[in-house]
């Protein structure tokens, strides 16, 4: 029986054993029976449950959603008012406890199940946040310092992603780091617009900075592996982003300061943020580091079209602001396009090249 894969995943696959039957490894008669063994499968069935428990997901949302407001069960719920908080919380953690431990028990036994293993998963850390709330709720003592809720939750996940084995309970902990670092922030200046002469964006710049440079420390540390991806695209997604809202508001701590004044005069954030794209592009070119190049090549691209319309949207007609536009993403396509077909008549040259020497 062939082994159904999607269309990447038989890309990857043939470049792989192309690689392989290049370089030696295994001879031409072999490289031909393992690409034998797999074909492309019709449609996407993994898509399809990935969505189907997501949309799952949502509805059973949406069903709790209207089950809280239907009046009978508001009565009820009124009656449960003077439920103590650390009650609520306990049985929020039981329910997590339960979620957690089926999921890793349904992980093991049918691994191949993988949108129902992080479902059931997904849950737990919603009843996790749950418990942690109430927890919070329980213990205030009225000093506003909820930050350390989401430190806590850090720890949670951290410590629930590294039993368990998930990306999922460890980007919920990525999330929760960011959130602690931005209402810690927040804390230690009484909700003021700036923290040591930063607004938000500028702070989570240097968050970004310190995530990625992490991730650079820790490239081949076998302890982290399993999280060093997540953590660097997590990482780079924080900086990426608050670069982009920093060329945009730059360093002004409200909405209210940022309409007196001009788009042109923030035009030196715009340069840093399309520099900082450019350097992370350039970088991933040589040390051939995909994600880099990715972030790098998407960045520099919104950052240009973000000037593009900030400076160009009120001073140009608009059927010609589009047209402009829409050459401009021609062009792109083009070479796009261009470089692709290189590639692939480079891979297919090479193959046709080991062929004949065999």
């Amino acid at each position: 029986m062939k082994l159904n894969l999607d269309k990447q995943e038989s890309e990857f696959l043939d470049e792989t054993i192309t690689h392989w039957e290049k370089e030696g490894l295994v001879a031409a008669d072999q490289a031909q029976k393992l690409r034998d063994s797999y074909e492309v499968k019709g449609f996407d069935w993994m898509r399809l449950a990935k969505y189907s428990f997501w949309i799952a997901l949502v509805c059973g949302i949406i069903a709790v959603g209207s089950l809280i407001i239907d009046d009978d069960v508001i009565n009820w719920l009124k009656k449960l008012y003077d439920t103590p908080d650390i009650l609520i919380s306990l049985l929020a953690g039981i329910v997590a406890n339960g979620f957690y431990y089926f999921g890793h028990k349904h992980k093991r036994l049918y691994p191949e199940k993988f949108f129902s293993n992080e479902a059931l998963i997904f849950t737990g850390v919603l009843f996790t946040a749950c418990c942690i709330a109430y927890l919070g709720k329980a213990l205030d003592n009225g000093t506003g310092h909820y930050s350390l809720l989401f430190l806590l939750s850090v720890v949670v996940y951290g410590v629930l992603a590294w039993r368990m084995n998930s990306g999922m309970i460890w980007l919920f902990a990525l999330m929760s780091l960011g959130s602690w670092f931005g209402t810690e922030t927040g804390y230690q200046t009484r909700w003021s617009n700036y923290f040591l002469g930063m607004n938000y964006p500028l702070r989570f710049v240097l968050f970004g900075i310190v995530l990625v440079s992490a991730c650079y420390l820790l490239k081949g540390k076998k302890w982290f592996a399993q999280f060093w991806e997540l953590t660097y695209v997590s990482g780079l997604l924080y900086l990426f982003i608050s670069l982009w809202m920093l060329s945009i508001f730059g360093n002004l701590g409200s909405l209210d300061l940022w309409w007196q004044i001009k788009q042109i005069s923030l035009f030196y954030w715009g340069i840093i943020s399309a520099a900082v794209a450019g350097g992370f592009l350039f970088y991933g070119l040589k040390s051939k580091d995909v994600i880099a190049r990715e972030f790098g090549i998407t960045f520099l691209l919104i950052a240009l079209y973000t000037k593009y319309f900030e400076y160009l949207w009120d001073h140009v007609n608009h059927a010609i602001f589009f047209s402009i536009l829409a050459a401009s993403f021609w062009l792109i396509g083009r070479k796009a396009e261009k470089i692709w077909n290189l590639n692939t008549a480079d891979k297919k040259k090479g193959a046709d090249s080991d062929t004949a020497n065999v």
